[in-house]
Formats: C-alpha cells, sequence, structure tokens
C-alpha cells in the first residue's frame, strides 16, 4: 500500500493499492498513443491510374484537334498523309530562301538531287518516296509540276475531280503548284498539305474546281 496526498486537508491521507496505481498509469500512457492508421496503398493506387488515364485521354485529344484527319488502313495513301502530316509546320530557313536542312531532305527525293528551287513537288516526291511509292516510272522524283502531271497523264494516273472523288493520299495538282489531299471534308472542299506554301508546309482548304486535277498514286 502507498499513501497519495489529495486536497480533502494536509493532514487527510488515502491509502491506495500499487496495482491501482500502475493501471492508472497505464491507461493515461494508452491515451497518448496516435491511433493506428489504415493502409492507404489502395486508394493511392487507384488515384495514380485515375491520373494517368486522365492525362492519357487529354493527350489523345490534343492529338486529334492538332490532326483534322487520321489516316486509316495501310494503303499507300494513309501511308503519305500519315508522312505529311508529320511534316506540317516544317518552314523555309531564312524565310523566302527554298531551303532549309530539312527541304534539303525532300530535294534529296529527287533524281539527281537538284538544287535549291521552288520545293512543292520535291515535298510530294519525298512523301512518296517514304510511304513505299516513289514518283516516275523509274521512282526518280520529279522538281517539276509540269514534270510530275506529264507523267501522271501517260501512266494512267491522272484523273479530273468530275470523275472521281479524290481520295487522302492522292496529289492535288494546280498550275505550277501541287499538294496533297488530306481529307474531302462534308462539303466537299478539299482539305490539303502543301509544301513550299507561305514558305513552308502547310495545311490549306480548296474548292474542288480549284485544282487542275488529281494523281492517285497508290
Amino acid at each position: 500500500m502507498i499513501a497519495a496526498q489529495v486536497c480533502a486537508g494536509a493532514t487527510d491521507y488515502i491509502f491506495v493499492s500499487l496495482d491501482s496505481v500502475m493501471a492508472r498509469i497505464a491507461e493515461i500512457n494508452t491515451a497518448f498513443v496516435p491511433p493506428a492508421t489504415t493502409p492507404t496503398t489502395s486508394t493511392s493506387t487507384s488515384s495514380t491510374s485515375s491520373f494517368a488515364n486522365a492525362l492519357q485521354s487529354a493527350t489523345a485529344t490534343a492529338a486529334t484537334a492538332s490532326s483534322p484527319y487520321a489516316p486509316t488502313g495501310t494503303g499507300v495513301g494513309a501511308r503519305m498523309v500519315a508522312v505529311a502530316q508529320g511534316e506540317v509546320g516544317q518552314a523555309e530557313q531564312p524565310p523566302g530562301s527554298n531551303d532549309s536542312p530539312r527541304i534539303a531532305q525532300y530535294r534529296s527525293a529527287t533524281a539527281g538531287n537538284p538544287g535549291v528551287g521552288p520545293w512543292c513537288a520535291y515535298f510530294v516526291s519525298w512523301a512518296a518516296r517514304q510511304a513505299g511509292a516513289p514518283l516516275g516510272n523509274m521512282g526518280q522524283g520529279f522538281g517539276s509540276v509540269d514534270q510530275l502531271w506529264s507523267w501522271a497523264q501517260s501512266s494512267g494516273r491522272a484523273y479530273q475531280g468530275a470523275q472521281q472523288q479524290p481520295q487522302p493520299g492522292d496529289l492535288i495538282v494546280f498550275h505550277e503548284h501541287v499538294g496533297l489531299v488530306e481529307s474531302v471534308l462534308p462539303d466537299g472542299r478539299i482539305q490539303t498539305i502543301e509544301g513550299n506554301s507561305s514558305d513552308q508546309v502547310s495545311r490549306r482548304i480548296h474548292a474542288p474546281g480549284d485544282a487542275m486535277g488529281y494523281v492517285r498514286v497508290g
């Protein structure tokens, strides 16, 4: 037994057993122990997974927004469109020079690797070669729109818009200019990707009657 003084008076004592005191101390100690936490691994993993899914969805949405036409299939036309889409924004350095390191690559797809000059035909020749369907009877490519159109006519690849519907991957030929059909819009207008358009590879939209003709590459 031990004596413990309480506020009943200076000379009043209450005797308490040692076991009772130790039990009380244990209760006090327990009160200061923080509660056990429930593992949150599953919740954390779930949150991380949800964030990853959201990020993937946002990335896919952004990619779709920047590419109005998503090529389908594995044909020559689809491959040419995919190649051309990756070049949109490539520009002359400096502007107006008809040249840049990348444009030099386009020229290399034409036999003899001709010098610096208007490069719209070089661009479609390069895209066709990258797609596995080089232009020309010998796959030589063209630096001249007139030569390209003459070859298309003689090989039975040229056609007018009134004869058949242009398809993605077809070449669209104007007077001294050529581009690539990216898609045909619901209202019949032609969306294109063209080299040497405003000094760069650009997207354009044309009325069907703007073109002199089309070339079916594949």
